[in-house]
């Protein structure tokens, strides 16, 4: 399900000039200079030395949640925010005038305040930046083998909304929220700063954007970015396309699932919503023969494509609905050794739960049929609102109608550059399970 052309809104120029301090950046209305950060901190509203921040009164059920640990208070617990602009950073407060932290303000979503920190430090440009520092070390263990990862994942690394992926010299930004939003160009600058990309790219072009008010946009911040280049994750080489691929170029979050089912994959293999192929190529490698699906006929190409980079004659490519297709298969009598299945989010909010429960069984059920004993199912489920206890449990179902036996040989989650946050649910939405046909 690749994405389609974009209408950039923001293009790529010129590159920097030369002076000491100066950087070129991109906007809508073209190009702007920014020759030092404070001139950038007043545009950008964060220089407030003669404004006293605004105020916000939450309630005591609004406050106890962050005190919980959450990093948010939705509109239903602001009791008073004045005339606060959306996108601003302000003072929050409980009914009896406790401070409760620092935090983006939306006028538009129902997340009316998302917090910074629960302490009175300035949030300046140095806050910015090491925070963004903070989270570049925490994955120094991961660089030895990718060099496409994810530098920040917003609420995960206490940066709520914001999201900065790597893919080798060229960093893309997502900016969810007003309050995100309203820094954009300063983070792009940090990131010039501290990691002299070649390219700075945001994809602002999710829907979540809309529930902010907020246009969906893509295009060059810094820079300049080829269409297309490649990455290289344990030992694969991928083309990735940042600017109009899919997500910010690539699923980053399955990087560690991926060599996980390397492990225990044999035989022959059927990837399930092959995407660009990059489940079907960790199993080509241990695997006699991959058959990668999807209905999309850009990912089928994209797919062959690294197929042929990486010399994995062993892989071919269908361009297929997996629904019937895996019907169709069980019809024919085909069998498998390893199967991959690893959908798109059927469960895109609370009310979809349960036909997107019919969804995740009937590929589960069909995949277990089509098993040899000794099997390996790897399933997926990148639905936030699936618990990990109910798709286990679709999962047991439908091994159960299968009239077949599954082990469970490991429960897993996204790849550990998309930290999940102890106190916020919402950051841990990925889950895998791997399982072993018994009879």
């Amino acid at each position: 399900m690749a994405i389609g052309s974009l209408e950039l809104i923001v293009r790529p120029v010129a590159t920097a000039p030369g002076s000491e301090r100066s950087k070129t950046f991109h906007t809508s209305g073209g190009k702007a200079t920014i020759r030092h950060h404070a001139q950038w901190r007043i545009a950008s509203g964060l220089c407030q030395s003669s404004n006293r921040m605004n105020e916000v009164t939450v309630t005591k059920r609004g406050a106890d949640r962050i005190r919980g640990g959450h990093l948010w208070i939705y509109r239903s617990d602001v009791v008073e925010a004045d005339e606060t602009a959306g996108g601003s950073i302000v003072v929050v407060r409980d009914q009896n005038r406790n401070f409760v932290g620092q935090a983006f303000f939306s006028d538009s979503s129902q997340i009316a305040l998302r917090f910074l920190n629960q302490t009175e430090e300035p949030i300046n440009r140095e806050w910015w930046r090491r925070r963004i520092l903070e989270a570049t070390s925490r994955r120094a263990g991961i660089t030895s083998d990718t060099n496409a990862y994810r530098l920040v994942y917003s609420e995960g690394d206490l940066l709520p909304s914001i999201i900065i992926d790597r893919y080798d010299d060229v960093l893309v930004l997502q900016t969810l929220a007003q309050g995100s939003e309203s820094i954009k160009q300063l983070l792009a600058e940090v990131l010039v700063d501290e990691f002299a990309p070649r390219a700075v790219i945001e994809r602002n072009d999710v829907r979540v954007r809309q529930h902010e008010g907020l246009e969906l946009i893509a295009g060059t911040l810094y820079g300049q970015a080829p269409e297309e280049f490649e990455i290289l994750q344990a030992g694969i080489r991928f083309l990735v396309a940042p600017l109009s691929g899919q997500k910010t170029g690539s699923f980053l979050d399955q990087r560690e699932n991926r060599i996980a089912a390397r492990t225990v994959a044999h035989g022959r293999a059927l990837d399930c919503f092959t995407f660009n192929g990059a489940f079907a190529l960790h199993l080509a490698g241990v695997c006699g023969s991959v058959m990668g699906i999807d209905i999309s006929a850009d990912a089928i190409e994209a797919a062959r494509r690294n197929a042929e980079l990486n010399n994995a004659t062993n892989a071919r490519f269908r361009e297929a609905n997996v629904f019937d297709a895996l019907r169709e298969m069980e019809v024919a009598g085909e069998r498998f050794d390893t199967i991959v299945l690893d959908p798109p989010a059927f469960a895109k909010n609370r009310a979809s739960v349960k036909p997107a429960a019919r969804g995740y069984k009937e590929i589960n059920l069909r995949a277990i049929k089509l098993l040899n004993p000794g099997g390996i199912l790897v399933t997926c489920t990148c639905s936030y609102h699936m618990p990990e206890e109910m798709f286990l449990r679709i999962v047991a179902e439908a091994a159960n109608d299968a009239h077949r036996k599954l082990q469970l040989v490991e429960k897993r989650t996204q790849a550990s550059d998309h930290p999940i946050l102890l106190g916020v649910p919402e950051t841990h939405y990925l889950k895998c399970v791997i399982a072993r046909v018994l009879d």
